[in-house]
């Protein structure tokens, strides 16, 4: 149970620190269109971004895959400021484009799982390919606690600005999508710099 707890835990930190903004960012960009009477939409669309992942790390766990670094802390902040342009691009709501998020939220977390891959490698030195499993399934399960935690925040915010100052949804998404695609625009610069 303490090694169940151990990893559960990393992964909570993991995905909340504010070191790692660039997560932070992406989910909150990604949730950005959505209200929170569409929270089951938004639980499916987080969990299709950790499935991703979780295919990266167990892909790097093993050993299988290597990424450069570089190039992946280039391409995190494409995803967020690709998901700030969709965002925007919205009229309302998405509703027949749904599934099209999901897999754009399964692809990113492709692409984010990479970033939590040297982390997680140095978390599984000296733990035999047979026995990834586990952590494997507690990190991830932190970091869907922990996307929980910031979705959740995020859309009380939302709520509050939606409802008691009457902000009207469409802006509050081109506040935060505009937002999210300019934190993303520094990061890229800052990265291939």
């Amino acid at each position: 149970m303490d090694q169940f707890l151990f990893y559960l835990k990393q992964g909570i930190d993991h995905i909340t620190d504010l070191q790692g903004l660039d997560h932070m960012v992406f989910i909150i960009t990604l949730c950005a269109v959505y209200q929170l009477n569409r929270w089951k939409q938004i639980l499916i669309l987080i969990t299709a971004f950790t499935i991703g992942h979780t295919v990266t790390l167990a892909l790097a766990g093993l050993d299988i895959i290597s990424v450069n670094q570089k190039l992946v802390e280039t391409l995190i902040p494409v995803t967020i400021l690709l998901t700030s342009i969709f965002n925007l691009a919205q009229k309302s709501t998405p509703d027949k484009k749904i599934q099209l998020n999901y897999f754009l939220a399964l692809t990113f977390g492709l692409i984010h799982g990479m970033g939590f891959s040297n982390f997680f490698r140095s978390m599984m030195m000296g733990i035999s390919d047979e026995s990834i499993v586990f952590p494997l399934f507690s990190f991830n399960l932190g970091i869907e606690v922990g996307q929980i935690i910031i979705v959740g925040v995020f859309l009380l915010v939302n709520l509050i600005m939606t409802r008691l100052f009457a902000i009207k949804h469409r802006d509050w998404n081109l506040v935060v999508s505009g937002a999210g695609g300019g934190i993303a625009l520094t990061m890229i610069i800052k990265a291939m710099i």
